[in-house]
């Protein structure tokens, strides 16, 4: 049940745990646009601009979202297109990974933060792979996956 001395917890929760998660998807696709030569705009958050370098944005709701818009890639293909799209999955499955090995190793302690993070990873990456559109053309990372493997990199969001 959740009670006032959750409050403390929750306010963590939303305000580190979830954006470093959000953080940690986003640069998968950011690394993987790299790889292939491209070239992305990451913005972490939503509302005014409170920082900004290069195509690195941070704005004022941080928490509540991150994305990537590709602007350019080398190597335009279904199958570059499909790495970029589960990349972000893939860097989280791979930070769990990373936290529980360093849990089992007693490098890392058993705490509530490591645990909320692994839930908050797996839930982001749930979210992510679950194949919906969310309005205006905006695919899930499963949707997008699914359109680029079936219909090839011309109907998928990233062009």
């Amino acid at each position: 049940m959740f009670g006032w001395s959750d409050i403390p917890t929750f306010v963590i929760s939303l305000g580190i745990i979830l954006p470093i998660v959000a953080f940690i998807h986003e640069s998968g696709h950011f690394v993987s646009t790299y790889l292939f030569g491209g070239k992305m705009k990451f913005v972490f958050g939503r509302g005014k601009l409170l920082f900004k370098r290069g195509d690195f944005e941070i704005r004022r709701v941080y928490f509540l979202d991150a994305w990537t818009q590709l602007e350019k890639l080398d190597i335009n293909n279904r199958w570059t297109h499909s790495i970029i799209y589960l990349s972000g999955s893939l860097f989280n499955i791979l930070s769990v990974v990373i936290i529980n090995t360093l849990i089992h190793l007693d490098i890392l302690p058993a705490h509530l933060f490591f645990y909320q993070f692994g839930y908050f990873s797996l839930y982001f990456v749930f979210f992510s792979l679950l194949p919906v559109e969310f309005g205006e053309g905006q695919p899930s990372d499963g949707k997008a996956f699914i359109d680029v493997v079936r219909y090839g990199t011309e109907k998928g969001p990233i062009k």
